[in-house]
């Protein structure tokens, strides 16, 4: 299980820790949806391509890794493409800030608050998935759950 801590009371960053270790270092910008990511000493770029439309994109090198398209604007889930497989991330119910990642009808994963009244974030995804994807989960739950919270 992977733990993303807030850098900060007021901070958009987060670590991702596993085992009591820093496994990446997440910063966020808080004008665009997009996020720069620090994994093994590596530079990951998550971002939309365009400004109010398009795809959530998780990138290295210039490769694209992994995909997210929003079907809806008033939906709280998306479809993703990682690698070869396809997944959808979404609210486990309509009363919960937890996310569910399925693959077909079978939940996967999950990306869920630590507490009722903590920014602190549990993932739980596949163990042989490379530390890239879970960052790249997390931050899509992240954008829902900001979008929520301007929204109210």
């Amino acid at each position: 299980m992977i733990e993303a801590v807030p850098k900060g009371i007021f901070s958009s960053g987060f670590q991702l820790q596993q085992d009591g270790r820093v496994i990446a270092d997440l910063d966020g910008s808080s004008w665009r949806e997009k996020a720069d990511v620090q994994i093994d000493g590596e530079t990951f770029r998550l971002y939309r391509e365009g400004m109010m439309s398009g795809a959530f994109l998780l990138e290295w090198n210039g490769k694209t890794l992994a995909r997210a398209i929003k079907p809806s604007v008033f939906s709280d889930r998306f479809e993703l493409e990682i690698g070869k497989r396809s997944f959808t991330l979404r609210k486990e119910s309509m009363w919960s800030r937890s996310f569910g990642l399925f693959d077909g009808e079978q939940q996967v994963g999950r990306v869920a608050p630590a507490g009722t009244f903590t920014r602190r974030t549990l993932i739980e995804l596949p163990t042989d998935w490379p530390s890239s994807v879970p960052v790249f989960v997390f931050w899509l739950a992240l954008l829902m759950w900001n979008r929520e919270k301007a929204g109210s």
